[in-house]
C-alpha cells in the first residue's frame, strides 16, 4: 500500500459517499483496513504474528454489508471476492471446496496486476502499434529509396495521429486461441482444468485470422497485443500472489445458512463440515493454486449473515473465534431510503435520470415523489419480505417501466414524476398484499 494511506476517518468519509447510515460497520471495517497499513510498518518480527481482525457483519439484506467491503477493497486497491457460505460443500461431498475461494482471489489479483501493468506500458505499447500500423498502410518496399520512404511514412504517421486516415480500412492477422479438446476435472480440482487447458493449448499451433477492420480498431487489437508482449507474466503472478497474502479481501455472505450444529441431523452435519473446513483457510494455511502457493495469513476475511433463524453463537467455537469484530447493521427506515434515492454518488434516482437523458428526456422527481416512493418501499418490506434498500429498485422500475419502454418515441423533453404518478402507477399491487408479493 502507498504512502500516505486513509486515515480512518478518511475511509468512513470516502464510504459516506456510497453508503447510507451504518456508522458502527463503517467504523469497524476503517480501522481494519488502518490496521493493514500499521502491520506493514512494525518491527519485522512482529509483522508476521500480528494477525487481522476478521469482522462479522449481522443484519437483514440490503442494508450494505455487501457494499461496505466492497468500497473498502476498492479504496485499498485490494483483490476483493464475495462468496456464499452456502455454496460450498465440505470435503468429500460433490460441490466446490471452501479453498477454491483463494484460487478465485489469486485469479482475480492476477488480473488486476496484469492491468496495471497494461497502463504503465500503455505509451510504449501504442508506440509499437502505431510502427505495425504504418507497416500496413505503407510497406517497406526494398527498391523504394530510403529518403524518400521515412519522408512519406513521415506524413502518414503525421496524419494517423490526427485521425485523418480513421475510415481505412487495413489487414490485421488476429492470433485465435481455440482449444479443439474439452477438458472435465472432478469437483474440487477446478486448477488442474486449467492447466490441462494450458498445457494442451500450448501443444498446437498458434492459428491466426485476416481481418480488414478500420484503423482505430487495428490500432486498439495491436496495442493490446503488443501490450500482452510487454508484460512480464512471471513478475505479474509474483506480485498478484504477494498482494493477495498482504492485502486481499474475502467477503463470505450468508455464514448463518452453515451455523449448524453437531446436535442437528441430516444436512446440517455437512454445514458443520464447511465450517470446520473454513477454519484452517481463515486461521491461516498454505492453498495450492495454479499460481503457485499462497499463504491465507494475513488475508481479511469479511462474513455476513442476517442470522433470523440462527445465532452467530451457534457456528462452532473455533469458527466464532476468528471473527473478534462483531458488527450489527441496522434495519433501513423510511428517512434512510428516502437519502438511498437522492445522497450518494450513485444514487438510484440520478442513475435513472442519466439512464433518461440518454434519450433526450430530462426526469424530475418531486420530494413529495421521492418521500411516497420510500414510504412504499418501507411499507411493503414490513409487510412482506424486508430486502431493505432492494426494494427501491423494484419500485422505480415499476414505476418508471412505461416512460422507460416509451422514451424513443416521447416527444416531450421533461417529465416530471410527482405523488400522483407514483401512486397511479403502483397503488392497486400494494394494496393487494399477495399481488405486491409478487411483482414488488
Amino acid at each position: 500500500m502507498s504512502e500516505p494511506f486513509f486515515t480512518p476517518r478518511e475511509i468512513v468519509s470516502e464510504l459516506d459517499k456510497y453508503i447510507v447510515g451504518q456508522d458502527k460497520a463503517k467504523r469497524a471495517v476503517s480501522v481494519a483496513l488502518r490496521n493493514r497499513w500499521r502491520r506493514q510498518r512494525v518491527i519485522p518480527e512482529l509483522k508476521e504474528e500480528i494477525a487481522p481482525k476478521n469482522i462479522l457483519m449481522i443484519g437483514p439484506t440490503g442494508v450494505g454489508k455487501t457494499e461496505i467491503a466492497r468500497r473498502l477493497a476498492r479504496l485499498a486497491q485490494a483483490p476483493f471476492l464475495k462468496v456464499e457460505a452456502s455454496k460450498y460443500t465440505e470435503v468429500g461431498y460433490v460441490g466446490r471446496d471452501v479453498e477454491s475461494m483463494i484460487r478465485d482471489l489469486t485469479d482475480i489479483a492476477v488480473k488486476m496486476i496484469a492491468d496495471e501493468e497494461k497502463q504503465t506500458l500503455k505509451n510504449k505499447a501504442e508506440d509499437l502499434a502505431e510502427e505495425r500500423i504504418l507497416d500496413l498502410l505503407y510497406p517497406k518496399n526494398k527498391t523504394a529509396d530510403v529518403s524518400s520512404f521515412a519522408d512519406t511514412r513521415e506524413k502518414l504517421r503525421k496524419l494517423l495521429q490526427e485521425g485523418k486516415l480513421n475510415e481505412r480500412y487495413v489487414d490485421v492477422e488476429v492470433n485465435l486461441r481455440n482449444l479443439p479438446v474439452q477438458v472435465f476435472t472432478p469437483s474440487g480440482m477446478e486448477e488442474m482444468d486449467v492447466n490441462i487447458a494450458d498445457m494442451l493449448g500450448n501443444l498446437f499451433p498458434k492459428r491466426t485470422k485476416k481481418r480488414k477492420v478500420k484503423v482505430p480498431e487495428a490500432m486498439e487489437i495491436l496495442v493490446h497485443e503488443e501490450a500482452q508482449k510487454l508484460i512480464d507474466m512471471d513478475k505479474v503472478v509474483k506480485h498478484a500472489i504477494e498482494r493477495v497474502e498482504q492485502s486481499g479481501i474475502i467477503f463470505v455472505d450468508e455464514i448463518d445458512k452453515i451455523a449448524g450444529r453437531e446436535t442437528a441431523a441430516g444436512p446440517d452435519v455437512s454445514r458443520e463440515g464447511v465450517q470446520r473446513d473454513l477454519l484452517p483457510v481463515i486461521e491461516g494455511c498454505t492453498v495450492n493454486t495454479k499460481h503457485g502457493m499462497v499463504r491465507t495469513d494475513h488475508i481479511l476475511f469479511i462474513a455476513a449473515g442476517a442470522f433470523h433463524v440462527s445465532k452467530p453463537s451457534d457456528l462452532i467455537p473455533e469458527l466464532q473465534g476468528r471473527f473478534p469484530i462483531r458488527v450489527e447493521l441496522d434495519p433501513l427506515t423510511k428517512e434512510d431510503l428516502i437519502r438511498i434515492l437522492t445522497e450518494p454518488q450513485n444514487a438510484l434516482i440520478r442513475q435513472y435520470k442519466e439512464l433518461l437523458k440518454t434519450e433526450g428526456i430530462e426526469l424530475i422527481f418531486k420530494d413529495e415523489a421521492i418521500i411516497e416512493i420510500a414510504e412504499i418501499a418501507a411499507y411493503v418490506n414490513e409487510s412482506t419480505e424486508n430486502i431493505g434498500a432492494r426494494r427501491l429498485h423494484t419500485i422505480l422500475e415499476k414505476i418508471l417501466e412505461d416512460i422507460s419502454f416509451n422514451a424513443p418515441d416521447i416527444s416531450k423533453e421533461r417529465i416530471v414524476i410527482d405523488t400522483k404518478y407514483v401512486k397511479e402507477m403502483v397503488e392497486d399491487i400494494v394494496k393487494d398484499r399477495d399481488l405486491s408479493r409478487y411483482i414488488l
